[in-house]
């Protein structure tokens, strides 16, 4: 069997289990089957533990994970939930802290139903946040994903609000009204 019919098989395979561990990763395995979505792997730095890619696609950290991670691995499982759900939102809303904040909390609600063991202390406050466009509730979110990843995982870099929101409140002082 040559190496693409492999992978071939190992993401049919991969989108079954994801659509398999909760109503979050049947949307998510619908929606990647339904863009054609190809996930592979890259080596990044040990602060991010997989990414989408400007083209559609998600690449897992071959620091942690391959083809031989097993496909019930809780924590591969709710990274491509989380990763599906910045695919989702599009670039400009995947950019902003209140883009990583929604895709955390989807990540991490995934993955206390699927792992018996009691979440880290940051991640229980980071659920606890209400996900909205208070300015201190996204500073609080940054500051807990920057907690729980460390300080290399630069989401200090990106701007609260997508960019077209953060722009309009910078000029206006207004805050946004709705979550598009």
């Amino acid at each position: 069997m040559a190496d693409s019919e492999r992978h071939a098989a190992w993401m049919d395979a991969l989108l079954q289990a994801v659509g398999n561990c909760s109503p979050e990763g049947s949307a998510s395995a619908k929606y990647l089957r339904t863009h054609k979505t190809k996930i592979g792997f890259r080596r990044v730095r040990a602060n991010v533990a997989a990414l989408w890619t400007p083209l559609g696609n998600l690449r897992l950290n071959s620091r942690y994970y391959a083809r031989e991670t097993p496909l019930t691995d809780p924590h591969m499982l709710a990274l491509i939930i989380h990763e599906t759900r910045h695919l989702q939102q599009g670039p400009v809303a995947a950019l902003s802290v209140y883009g990583e904040m929604e895709a955390w909390q989807l990540d991490f609600r995934v993955r206390r139903q699927l792992v018996a063991s009691e979440l880290p202390a940051v991640i229980i406050q980071l659920l606890a946040l209400p996900l909205g466009w208070d300015r201190q509730v996204l500073r609080s979110a940054r500051n807990l994903m920057q907690a729980y990843a460390g300080k290399g995982y630069r989401v200090d870099l990106l701007p609260l609000y997508p960019i077209h929101k953060e722009l309009f409140y910078r000029v206006s002082g207004k805050v946004p009204r709705d979550n598009t």
